[in-house]
C-alpha cells in the first residue's frame, strides 16, 4: 500500500513506540475521517508481522456492529492472522457468569487477556471505568479515533482530547468523496451551503419542497440501514413517532421488530449506553416494568430482562431524573429509530438523515464537532435539513 507522507510518520513513531523496551503503556492516534486511520493500522501490522510471527494482536472496538466493520477491513486488505482476535472490548475483558442451569448471571473481569498488543478502534467512546480496567492487565494498548468528534457528554474523561499521534492530511482516495468533502466543511467553518454534493448527498432548506417529499419518503421507507440525527430530545420523540407511525405500529408502546436503544451502562448483562437493538418479544409484568427480549446489534447473546416502561418516550434518560432505588431493578431502553448526534457516537449507517439543530450555549468549537460528528456517521447516503 502507498502511504501519504502523513502515514508514514506516524507508522515510523508507532513502531518505535513499540520496540522502545522502555515505552509507555500506551499511544494515542487521532485522525479525521478520510486521513487513512484502518489502512494505516493493517499496514501496522504487517510490518509487526514481519517482525515478530507469533505476536499476538487483541483488535477491539466499543460495539459489535463496529467490531464486525473493522474486522471486514482487515480481512480486505489480508492483514488479519490467524492468531488475533477482532472483538468487541466488553468481550475481551469481561466472561460471563452462568447458573448451574447455563443462564448467564453476570459478568466478571477476566484474569488475564491472551494477547502481546492492543489496538482499540472508535476510542473516543471507551469510559474512564473501562479504560482503568483495560490497563489493568499491563498490555501495549495503541487506541485509535477521530479526535475532530464530540467530546463524551457527560464526565471529563476523553482520550482522544489531545492524541500523541495525528492523521490530519485526507487520503488521497477520499478526495473527491462527498461526504468526506461536506466533513471538512462541517470541522472546519462549522457551515454546510446548501446544494446537491452528489446524487446521494444533499442539503435542504427546511422550507425546499423537495426536502419535504424526499425527505418523508425516507422517514416512510426507514429499514436498518437508515440512521436520523437530530440536536433535541423533543424532536428525537417526535421522530421517534412519526417512524413508528410510517411503519404501521398501531400502539404508541414498544412491540416485537421495534428498534430500541440502550440508556445505561449494565456490565452485569453486557450491555452499554448507546447501543442499538431490535425487539424480539416483550411482555408489561407491572405499571413500572416490562419483561423483554432484544437482539442487540452484532452481538450473538440475546439481551434478556427487565425494561423501564417510562423511559420510551421520555426527554432524558431515568437514571437522571428518577432517583428512586427501585430505578436500578431493571435496564433503560427507548425507540431507537432517531437520535441524538450524542447518542450515534460510534456508529455509522448507510444512510444518514440529519436536523441540523443547535443548542443556543454550543460555542463555535462545539458547535463544527456536532455538525462534523454527524455527517461522518454516513457511509454512502447523506441528508441534511438546514
Amino acid at each position: 500500500m502507498n502511504l501519504s507522507s502523513d502515514q508514514k510518520n506516524v507508522l515510523d513513531s508507532l513502531l518505535s513506540w513499540y520496540k522502545d523496551k522502555n515505552r509507555s503503556q500506551f499511544i494515542t492516534l487521532g485522525g479525521y475521517a478520510g486521513t487513512g486511520k484502518t489502512t494505516l493500522i493493517s499496514v501496522l501490522r504487517e510490518k509487526l508481522h514481519k517482525e515478530d510471527k507469533k505476536l499476538k494482536v487483541a483488535f477491539v472496538s466499543y460495539t459489535g456492529k463496529a467490531a464486525r466493520v473493522l474486522r471486514y477491513s482487515l480481512e480486505e486488505r489480508k492483514s488479519l492472522q490467524s492468531q488475533d482476535t477482532v472483538g468487541t472490548i466488553h468481550s475481551l475483558m469481561y466472561s460471563p457468569i452462568e447458573n448451574k442451569r447455563g443462564v448467564i448471571v453476570g459478568w466478571e473481569l477476566r484474569k488475564e487477556i491472551f494477547c502481546d498488543l492492543i489496538i482499540v478502534d472508535e476510542a473516543s467512546m471507551v469510559d474512564q471505568n473501562i479504560w482503568r480496567d483495560l490497563l489493568s492487565y499491563g498490555k501495549p494498548v495503541i487506541a485509535v479515533g477521530d479526535h475532530g468528534q464530540l467530546p463524551p457528554i457527560r464526565g471529563k474523561f476523553n482520550l482522544m482530547e489531545n492524541p500523541q499521534l495525528k492523521l490530519e492530511e485526507i487520503h488521497r482516495q477520499a478526495k473527491g468523496n462527498p461526504i468526506i468533502e461536506v466533513s471538512i466543511m462541517a470541522r472546519k467553518q462549522g457551515f454546510i451551503p446548501h446544494g446537491d454534493y452528489s446524487r446521494t448527498v444533499r442539503k435542504f432548506t427546511r422550507t425546499d419542497e423537495d426536502a419535504r417529499e424526499i425527505v418523508g419518503d425516507l422517514l416512510c421507507n426507514y429499514d436498518e440501514n437508515t440512521l436520523v440525527l437530530c440536536g433535541y430530545n423533543n424532536t428525537r420523540v417526535k421522530m421517534n413517532n412519526y417512524i413508528r407511525n410510517s411503519l404501521e405500529f398501531e400502539v404508541p408502546t414498544p412491540q416485537p421488530r421495534d428498534r430500541v436503544i440502550c440508556l445505561r451502562n449494565n456490565q452485569m448483562e453486557k450491555i452499554f449506553n448507546g447501543m442499538q437493538g431490535t425487539i424480539l418479544s416483550i411482555e408489561k409484568d407491572d405499571d413500572d416494568w416490562y419483561f423483554a427480549r432484544i437482539q442487540m446489534d452484532g452481538e450473538e447473546k440475546t439481551y434478556k430482562g427487565p425494561i423501564s416502561v417510562k423511559q420510551f418516550n421520555s426527554l432524558t434518560p431515568m437514571n437522571f431524573t428518577d432517583k428512586r432505588p427501585s430505578i436500578m431493578d431493571g435496564d433503560l431502553f427507548d425507540f431507537g429509530y432517531a437520535l441524538t448526534v450524542h447518542k450515534a457516537q460510534g456508529s455509522q449507517s448507510r444512510r444518514v438523515i440529519l436536523f441540523e439543530e443547535r443548542f443556543k450555549q454550543m460555542d463555535d468549537e462545539m458547535w463544527r464537532r456536532w455538525l462534523y460528528t454527524a455527517v461522518t456517521r454516513a457511509q454512502e447516503e447523506l441528508y441534511i435539513v438546514g
